[in-house]
């Protein structure tokens, strides 16, 4: 489940609700070969890539942000990453738990994470950012850079697009499918190059995107960007 402000807004889903985006979201890696290549090649970025063993010797882990019913935390862990998921809603991680009762979920706010500083190999946040009003993104970015160690890699993936009306870059709101509910938080769409810079800023440099077309069910361009907190440098705050 995505974050936006107010916070209750992504609280609301129910069990019933949960289960159902469980259900329609099950099959959408199957169908999406591109997604997959990203999450495998995040996944082998996060096993070699320099952010090293935990404190206790193990591997570093990975948190999956927004996890929603679970199903990409489960798809790394199935890539030998050791990965966990956090939730704003208890609905949605209600859901993850009985799916997947072997992995570890949490109820918590991507903006303001239960982990200490440099700690993680790795964060997803794999379109659970597309609700958040734009001038919150850098703070989540801050965020996602204070908890990974040097040397960890974030992979986002969002909706992007031409941007209109402008060539200033900034994040623009999708129309709603005329099925969806007014109440429904909006769907934001950034071009590739801002998103780059907000991670850049939060001291997390692009290593690689990639833009594919939107396939069915889809109103807008998916877009994914890889980047790498550096060695020894501390993220920018």
């Amino acid at each position: 489940m995505t974050e936006t402000s107010p916070p209750h807004a992504v609280r609301a889903p129910s069990g019933t609700v949960a289960a159902d985006h469980a259900r329609l979201a099950a099959a959408a890696l199957a169908r999406r070969p591109l997604d997959r290549a990203m999450l495998a090649a995040f996944a082998e970025c996060v096993r070699g890539g320099g952010a090293g063993e935990g404190p206790g010797g193990g591997a570093r882990a990975v948190a999956d942000l927004g996890c929603g019913p679970g199903r990409i935390t489960a798809h790394l862990d199935g890539l030998g990453v050791r990965a966990f998921g956090v939730d704003l809603s208890p609905a949605m991680v209600a859901v993850a738990r009985r799916t997947y009762p072997g992995l570890r979920f949490e109820v918590g706010s991507m903006a303001a994470l239960d982990v200490a500083d440099g700690v993680l190999g790795g964060v997803l946040a794999w379109n659970s950012t597309v609700h958040t009003p734009p001038p919150q993104l850098p703070a989540f970015f801050a965020e996602f850079a204070r908890v990974l160690a040097p040397g960890g890699h974030a992979l986002i993936a969002f909706r992007t697009g031409e941007a209109t009306g402008g060539a200033t870059g900034e994040a623009r709101v999708l129309p709603r499918p005329a099925t969806a509910s007014s109440a429904a938080p909006d769907v934001h769409r950034a071009p590739p190059d801002r998103i780059a810079g907000l991670l850049a800023a939060a001291g997390l440099a692009e290593v690689a995107r990639l833009v594919r077309e939107p396939d069915a069910g889809e109103c807008s361009p998916q877009g994914f960007l890889l980047a790498r907190r550096a060695r020894g440098d501390a993220p920018a705050g």
